[in-house]
C-alpha cells in the first residue's frame, strides 16, 4: 500500500487555513443538519423571520454548528458577536465585557455575547448575566454538551430558549465531504472507505473534516480502501461521560432494550457503556436490578443468572468476565416479563404509609405472659396445617383496614402458574368468608 501514497506537498496547493475553517458555512442557509431550528418553521427561522432575536441556548454534541450559528446569528441581526469561553473567562472579564456591551448599546449598536460551555459556569457566575439580558445590554446565545435542565439555573432558562442541535446523522456527513470535494477536489477513497471515514467521524462534523484534511494531504494516486484508511487514521474515541448525562442515558438505553426483548440492541448499548470505560460492577448492579423489577418471579432464575455473572465478572475480571454480564443481559432480554412483583411492593409500601399505625389483628399475636393472653393475644387463631387443605383463610390485614390486593400475576412464564395460586387461594378465602 506504500506505493499509494506520496507524502510530499500535493503541488500548488496552499493551505494556510485547517479545512474545518475555510469550510465554515458563510450563511445560515449553508449551515447542513440544523433544519429543525434554522428552518421557516424552526424556533430560529421564526425568530429571525419576525426581527426579535432572543437569548437561546444550543445544546448539542460537539461538531455539531454551535459557534457557527451563533457567529452568524450576529451578522443576520447586525450585532457586533462577542466570543468567550466560560473556561478561561472569570468575573473581571465578564464586567469588561458588560460595559462595553453597555457603551455599544449606548451608541445605537446590540451585542450578541456567545458563551461557549456556559454550564461551566457556577451559580453566582449564571446569575450575573440575568440583569443584562433583561435590559437588552446583550443577547446571550450559550452553547454547552451538557442537559441544561440540570446544569443551568433555573432563572437563567426562563430567560432563554433551549434549542437542541441534532448530531449529524451519515447525509449531513455526506453533503459535507460533497462541500469539501467542490472546494479541494475529489477525496482519493473507493466507496467503502468513503462509507468508514464518515462513520469515524461519530456525528462531528468538526471531526469528519479534520480526517477529511488528512486524506487529502496524503496524495494518494488511486482510490484507498479501507483497509488502508483504517491503518492511517484512527476512529473518533465515542461521546461517554461517566458520571454526566451520557451515562444515563446509555443505562437507560440498555434497560428499556433489556424490557423490549431485545438481545441484539441490549447488548449494543453494553457494548457502548463498557467501550466508553464504564465500570462493570455498575453494570452488574444494574442488569441484577432489571431481572427484579422488570422479569420478577415470571422466571425466578433470572436473578440468579445475574448473580452468577456478577461472581463470575469478580473472579475473571475483564475483560473476559464480561462476557458473563453480556450473557445475563441476553438470558434477561430473552426471559418473560413481569412487573408484577414490583407493583405490589409499591403498592404494599404505599398502604404501610398510609396505615402506619395500625395494629395487626389479636388472633394472630403472640401471648408470652398471661396478662396478653387476658387480653386476647393469640385468641382464635387457625392454624393451617390443622386445616386439611392447609389452608384456614383468616384474614391478617389490621383489624380497622379493609383488605388490599397487591401482587396481580401476568400470565406470562412462571408467574402463570403463581396466578393459579392465588386465584385458587381467593376462591378458598371467599369459601371459609361465606361459611362464617
Amino acid at each position: 500500500m506504500a506505493d499509494l501514497f506520496d507524502t510530499s506537498t500535493p503541488a500548488g496547493r496552499d493551505m494556510p487555513r485547517p479545512l474545518a475553517d475555510r469550510m465554515r458555512p458563510a450563511t445560515l442557509a449553508e449551515v447542513i443538519g440544523q433544519d429543525h431550528a434554522l428552518g421557516p418553521q424552526g424556533p430560529l427561522g421564526a425568530m429571525l423571520a419576525a426581527g426579535n432575536l432572543g437569548s437561546v441556548i444550543f445544546w448539542g454534541p460537539p461538531g455539531v454548528g454551535k459557534t457557527t450559528i451563533a457567529r452568524l446569528l450576529a451578522a443576520e441581526t447586525d450585532l457586533s458577536f462577542v466570543q468567550i469561553s466560560a473556561i478561561f473567562t472569570g468575573v473581571p472579564d465578564l464586567r469588561k465585557i458588560f460595559e462595553a456591551a453597555k457603551i455599544r448599546r449606548a451608541n445605537g449598536g446590540g451585542t450578541l455575547l456567545f458563551v461557549d460551555e456556559i454550564h461551566r459556569f457556577n451559580k453566582a457566575q449564571q446569575d450575573g448575566f440575568l440583569p443584562h439580558m433583561e435590559d437588552g445590554t446583550i443577547v446571550l446565545v450559550g452553547a454547552t454538551t451538557e442537559n441544561p435542565s440540570f446544569e443551568l439555573n433555573s432563572a437563567l432558562l426562563s430567560r432563554a430558549q433551549v434549542i437542541t442541535l441534532k448530531r449529524l446523522d451519515l447525509t449531513a456527513l455526506e453533503r459535507i465531504l460533497q462541500r469539501v470535494e467542490k472546494s479541494d477536489g475529489a477525496l482519493p477513497l473507493d466507496g467503502p472507505a468513503r462509507e468508514a471515514l464518515t462513520e469515524m467521524a461519530d456525528g462531528d462534523g468538526r471531526a469528519l473534516l479534520n480526517l477529511a484534511e488528512q486524506v487529502l494531504s496524503w496524495g494518494a494516486s488511486e482510490p484507498v480502501g479501507i483497509e488502508a484508511l483504517t491503518s492511517r487514521l484512527t476512529r473518533r474515541a465515542s461521546k461517554y461521560d461517566k458520571s454526566g448525562e451520557e451515562h444515563y442515558n446509555l443505562i437507560s438505553a440498555l434497560h428499556k432494550s433489556v424490557r423490549g426483548s431485545d438481545p441484539d440492541a441490549a447488548l449494543y448499548w453494553l457494548g457502548r457503556m463498557l467501550q466508553g470505560g464504564e465500570d462493570p460492577r455498575y453494570l452488574a448492579r444494574r442488569i441484577t436490578r432489571m431481572a427484579v423489577e422488570d422479569i420478577g418471579l415470571a422466571d425466578p432464575q433470572a436473578q440468579a443468572v445475574c448473580l452468577q455473572g456478577w461472581d463470575t465478572y469478580e473472579r475473571l475480571g475483564s475483560p473476559e468476565g464480561e462476557l458473563a454480564l453480556a450473557q445475563a443481559v441476553i438470558y434477561l432480554a430473552l426471559a418473560p416479563k413481569s412487573n408484577a412483583g414490583y407493583s405490589a411492593y409499591k403498592a404494599a409500601m404505599a398502604s404501610a404509609k398510609a396505615h402506619g399505625s395500625e395494629p395487626p389483628p389479636k388472633h394472630i399475636l403472640n401471648a408470652p405472659t398471661r396478662l396478653m393472653k387476658d387480653e386476647g393475644y393469640g385468641a382464635g387463631y387457625a392454624y393451617d396445617h390443622d386445616a386439611e387443605d392447609g389452608f384456614s383463610g383468616q384474614d391478617y390485614f389490621p383489624e380497622t383496614m379493609r383488605r388490599g390486593v397487591y401482587y396481580v400475576p401476568v400470565e406470562r412464564g412462571a408467574e402463570r402458574e403463581l396466578k393459579k395460586r392465588v386465584e385458587y387461594f381467593a376462591k378458598l378465602r371467599a369459601r371459609r368468608n361465606e361459611a362464617e
